[in-house]
């Protein structure tokens, strides 16, 4: 059900602005307008500047998901707050108020006086903003003095359904804000401008300060910009006035004219004339929502033009602040609209005015880059990229998803594009602009009353031609892919009889086009292909049959589209070799080739070259083999792997099944290889909620193992050896805390042993952390007589080749000084390191300054003919790249005092990882 919502509510405010102070003081008259057919007796008030009083919000919350840690660490001066004062009805009555199921984000008022259907009360309230630090959220406070204000008054939010919408504050920009009418002054140090959403009536000196009065009608959300140096040019035509205040210096005045000039009638032509006669385009907004790939690149590298690039910036963040002053969504759950809708329109600004424009812009043009896929694909078809990245992961979220419950990925890249890839889908099918003008419609139908996505679909299916219930019930409320490929095919000179076997049982329609020399010489579409199906189509001379040719259709493998009606080899592929990386190419097998290096004491450093077919979206089948010279043996080493993923999609914790077998060859010692032989299979689980961050996965293996005999071993009998090892992990993880729990059996013929570990960190309040460490391990069965299966107090043996260690023999020397979070976990070397029976140790940290932490072990062991041995060790943790760079500087421990000038180097313990790898994933966690 619909309600209107034009001139619904209106706020008078009065604002002082303490620039020093970063505080607003404000006096705000609330005219709540009951248009509803319901008698209401409290409102709900946004108030979503308060999320920032508070690390347990449901913001703060968000942060910590995604491994941002900046918030909850930051000093009090920089967190916002909303501090209310009072809040009186037209009788200066104080009213009750509260803050509603713990959220502080929202504000529960409890009218004394109920308001009737169509009628209105209005009610006084005096508030203190505190205003954030814009480091947060690109909103707020900077170090150059500028205030930028958005989501900071308090605002009636929507009623709909005979309830008002309470959602907290997310950083998703998607305040459910009722469209009001607001006159505001402002009292503000002479010496500061403000650009504002609203328009500017007058501005006049009083008492030394500048007040500004701003006004304007149907307005869901005040944003203003306090700058002491204005940042922000109006440009104004007959369709609207555009504030713009995007920060772009390589572009001058006249050619930002002309390009906004061209964008908004851009805009007008498609979508038709704004509801609001002005539009504010800001930095932050784009820098919330920037343009994925331009962003990244270095100002020297840019391959695209400096006014082109203004003009993408421009117009996605033009279309995205157009979009949400004239739909009335709730934003949280229809978003997909809106991004739809923006992305739609983007593909067709770059169709109609840039068709020949590369994804990769200028950098197309060099023949060293030419044999690159990605380097010569059309600009529109990274959107497909994007989106397919995430559903090659098994990461992909249905579109009607919650916003807050997408993954940061989908919620800024993924999700968006494919929005937007169905909207163009659905238009190349129906044809005949049906989509454009529907989207017309419904923006029109819908300005001044809120909406959602059952109307839109009417309005769709009114206008199609063809049902299109599948577009609704599968593109955007699943997350089921669409895929097909070519069964039989059997040709005559006059006709063709094609077999499409539909691989993912999606009732979604394909398009069919013959090809003759390379050239399109006929397209149709084939609908309602539940199972695998059979059309003859003439043949028209065609030479080749590909489906999906132009990639319309957001299709999950494009690798078995094609058809040759030349020869007899259908799909004889030819390899294609490319160093590095490439994204998939459909008609090529293709090869890549990377060097690499590697380090370790025997070794040296090797020297290799890999060889794979792992291109930028991830396969269903993947092989790398690395042959390797070892500079100190002057020998072969390498490694190689196979690998495949078998991703289930079906609703349920299960979500992957990987069977892989990988190998390696290296010198464990001096002149003395080892080589290991290793097939897996592993069970992928993960929570119903993405953002949990929440995996388990049950992994079980079979290590074979060949050593050469070496004498600078002291072990015996350990040469030859095969282990079976089932491993069951359940990992939690987010920036503010973290838990995981690993059990561990091991079985050969002369040993059997099980343990269990368990990790938890936790940040508390005050930004004081500890970390503790539980392992504990017994044997079942043994007949080993050295310790090289046992258990490692300070260092596993690492029998079964699991870590890199950069001299996995050593005894003494700064290899043997390398630590590794294994068993014991113990970093003093101590008398006895190893244990025979069983071994329980506690491990745990603290932090004393940032990167400074005490660190303290405990534990019991016991080997055979011994009694049980109680150890213990402290010192201090530096804490410098976690998992990558780290030192340990032993204090005290059953040694002793361990603080000796004499060796005290000698003791110092470190982690270090060569892997690119593993720096990595410290940066694309927060996406993931």
């Amino acid at each position: 059900m619909a309600f209107t919502a034009s001139g619904q509510h209106s706020s008078q405010m009065n604002v002082k602005v303490d620039i020093e102070k970063k505080i607003l003081y404000v006096k705000h008259t609330l005219t709540f307008n009951n248009t509803s057919n319901d008698t209401i007796s409290q409102l709900i008030l946004n108030d979503w500047n308060n999320a920032f009083s508070s690390k347990n919000s449901a913001l703060a919350n968000r942060f910590s998901d995604e491994f941002s840690r900046a918030f909850h660490l930051a000093n009090e001066e920089d967190r916002g707050y909303t501090a209310i004062k009072s809040i009186v009805d037209t009788h200066s009555k104080n009213i009750h108020w509260e803050r509603p199921n713990n959220k502080v984000d929202l504000v529960k008022i409890q009218l004394n006086a109920p308001i009737l259907p169509c009628s209105k009360q209005s009610i006084t309230l005096q508030y203190i903003v505190k205003i954030p630090n814009a480091k947060f959220t690109k909103y707020g406070f900077d170090s150059d003095g500028n205030i930028s204000l958005k989501h900071c008054f308090l605002n009636p939010s929507r009623y709909e359904n005979k309830q008002f919408i309470q959602q907290s504050n997310e950083n998703l920009d998607d305040i459910p804000n009722a469209f009001s009418d607001f006159e505001i002054e402002i009292e503000i140090a002479a010496n500061y401008f403000i650009s504002s959403n609203l328009t500017e009536t007058k501005s006049e000196i009083i008492n030394s300060k500048k007040h500004y009065f701003l006004k304007d009608s149907n307005k869901n959300e005040v944003t203003l910009y306090l700058q002491p140096k204005n940042s922000f040019v109006s440009y104004k035509n007959e369709i609207i006035e555009v504030s713009c205040g995007l920060n772009d210096h390589k572009v001058n005045d006249i050619e930002k004219a002309v390009i906004i000039d061209k964008i908004t009638r851009f805009t007008a032509q498609k979508l038709g004339n704004p509801l609001n006669s002005k539009i504010l385009v800001s930095q932050e907004d784009y820098q919330r929502q920037p343009f994925y790939g331009l962003n990244q690149l270095p100002g020297f590298l840019s391959p695209f033009p400096d006014n082109f690039m203004f003009e993408l910036k421009f117009l996605k963040t033009y279309l995205n602040n157009y979009l949400k002053e004239n739909l009335q969504l709730n934003p949280r759950k229809e978003y997909w609209i809106y991004d739809g809708i923006q992305v739609f329109l983007m593909m067709q600004y770059i169709e109609e005015n840039y068709p020949d424009i590369k994804m990769t812009g200028n950098l197309a043009n060099m023949k060293i880059l030419k044999s690159y896929h990605f380097i010569n694909l059309p600009f529109n078809q990274q959107y497909n990229y994007l989106y397919m990245l995430m559903a090659r992961k098994n990461l992909d979220q249905p579109l009607n998803e919650p916003k807050n419950r997408l993954i940061k990925f989908n919620e800024q890249i993924a999700s968006k594009y494919r929005a937007g890839l169905s909207l163009n889908y659905l238009d190349k099918y129906l044809g005949n602009n049906i989509v454009l003008s529907s989207i017309q419609e419904f923006i029109q139908e819908n300005q001044y009353i809120t909406s959602n996505t059952r109307q839109f679909e009417t309005i769709l299916e009114k206008n199609a031609p063809e049902k299109i219930d599948w577009f609704f019930r599968t593109m955007i409320e699943t997350r089921d892919l669409v895929d097909y490929k070519f069964g039989k095919v059997t040709k005559t000179k006059d006709e063709i009889s094609v077999t499409v076997i539909n691989k993912t049982n999606t009732n979604a329609p394909i398009s069919l086009y013959q090809l003759k020399n390379n050239e399109i010489i006929n397209k149709i579409w084939l609908s309602n292909i539940t199972t695998d199906s059979t059309f003859v189509i003439p043949r028209l001379g065609a030479d080749k049959i590909v489906l999906n040719y132009n990639n319309e259709v957001p299709e999950y493998n494009l690798r078995n589209n094609w058809k040759s009606l030349k020869g007899f080899f259908f799909n004889n592929r030819p390899l294609k070799f490319n160093f590095f990386k490439d994204l998939e190419e459909p008609y090529y097998n293709q090869i890549f080739y990377v060097p690499e290096v590697e380090f370790n004491a025997y070794d040296g450093i090797a020297l290799g070259l890999r060889i794979n077919n792992r291109s930028i979206l991830n396969k269903p089948f993947t092989f790398s083999a690395t042959p390797m010279y070892s500079s100190n043996t002057g020998t072969l080493v390498g490694k190689f792997s196979a690998i495949v993923d078998d991703n289930i999609r079906e609703n349920g914790k299960l979500y992957n099944i990987r069977y892989m077998l990988a190998g390696n060859r290296f010198h464990y010692t001096k002149d003395a290889f080892y080589t290991n032989l290793i097939p897996v299979v592993q069970f992928k689980f993960r929570d119903e909620n993405l953002r949990k961050n929440k995996t388990e996965f049950i992994q079980l293996r079979q290590v074979y193992v060949q050593r050469d005999n070496s004498p600078f071993t002291i072990d015996t009998n350990t040469e030859n050896y095969n282990i079976f090892n089932g491993k069951y992990g359940n990992y939690q993880s987010e920036g503010t805390k973290h838990f995981s729990l690993l059990n561990d059996i091991q079985i050969s013929n002369s040993f059997g042993k099980i343990s269990t570990e368990i990790h938890y960190r936790k940040l508390f309040e005050n930004n004081r952390q500890i970390s503790f460490r539980f392992f504990a391990g017994a044997f079942m069965y043994s007949s080993i007589k050295s310790d090289f299966f046992s258990f490692g107090l300070d260092r596993p043996n690492d029998y079964m080749f699991d870590y890199n260690l950069l001299g996995r023999s050593e005894t003494t020397g700064i290899y043997s000084q390398q630590y590794v979070y294994a068993e014991g976990g113990f970093k003093s070397k101590l008398d006895t390191r190893f244990a025979n029976q069983w071994m329980t140790t506690v491990n745990g940290t603290f932090n004393v300054w940032n990167w400074i932490q005490i660190y303290g072990d405990a534990g019991m062991l016991k080997n055979k003919y011994n009694s049980a041995k109680f150890v213990y060790d402290s010192g201090f943790h530096l804490n410098l790249v976690p998992d990558y760079f780290e030192l340990f500087l032993p204090v005290y421990s059953s040694n002793g005092f361990e603080l000796n000038p004499n060796n005290y180097g000698e003791k110092i313990r470190f982690v270090v990882t060569l892997s690119p790898k593993t720096l990595v994933s410290l940066f694309t966690r927060k996406w993931f």
